[in-house]
């Protein structure tokens, strides 16, 4: 097995452990290692070998969440079209990351404000996103970017909430969410 194969391999499995550890801690954080590297399809001392204490591996976590909200940033264009279709976008994007949300609402991975800056492309672009969508006229001008983006957060998570407490489908849940957030941030 030449270098190149060896080093591809070993991020393989590190992403593997990475995306179990996701899909596993979202759903029981006190889930002990164990369970995620039977996830993972690995032995314990596997995922040791990548992730010596639970702590490394919370780290890893928390650098793929960033890199995950940085990719859905990234994905849901913010800079195009009217503000308000750039904030649905926005929130589409990010509901697609269920597990990970789930991981950051529940205090599992505590991001820090330059982790949060780095995921929303900054405040900058934010705020330019919705200065656009004052000028445009699709977003309330009384409303300020950090409103906005507090709201984003919010509605996500009840909408993740509601899944679990009501049992009603994904679809659905974005579908409120989408309807809530349009109504909150239109101009009327």
């Amino acid at each position: 097995m030449t270098e190149i194969q060896a080093s591809g391999s070993r991020a393989r499995t590190r992403q593997s452990i990475v995306d179990a550890a996701i899909e596993v801690l979202a759903r029981n954080p006190a889930a002990p290692l164990g369970e995620v590297a039977a996830a993972a399809n690995v032995g314990r001392t596997t995922l040791h070998r990548y992730f010596a204490e639970r702590a490394d591996l919370t780290a890893a976590l928390r650098a793929e969440a960033v890199d995950r909200l940085c990719q859905a940033t990234e994905r849901a264009r913010i800079a195009d079209g009217t503000g308000a279709t750039a904030i649905r976008r926005l929130c589409q994007e990010y509901f697609d990351l269920g597990d990970v949300l789930s991981l950051i609402f529940n205090q599992q991975l505590l991001l820090t404000d330059a982790d949060w800056q780095q995921a929303a492309e900054g405040d900058a672009a934010f705020g330019e996103m919705v200065e656009r969508g004052h000028r445009d006229g699709t977003i309330d001008p009384e409303l300020p970017a950090t409103w906005i983006q507090s709201l984003i957060w919010s509605q996500l998570y009840a909408g993740w909430s509601y899944i679990g407490d009501q049992c009603v489908s994904r679809h659905e849940a974005l579908r409120l969410i989408l309807r809530s957030i349009e109504g909150a941030v239109s101009v009327r």
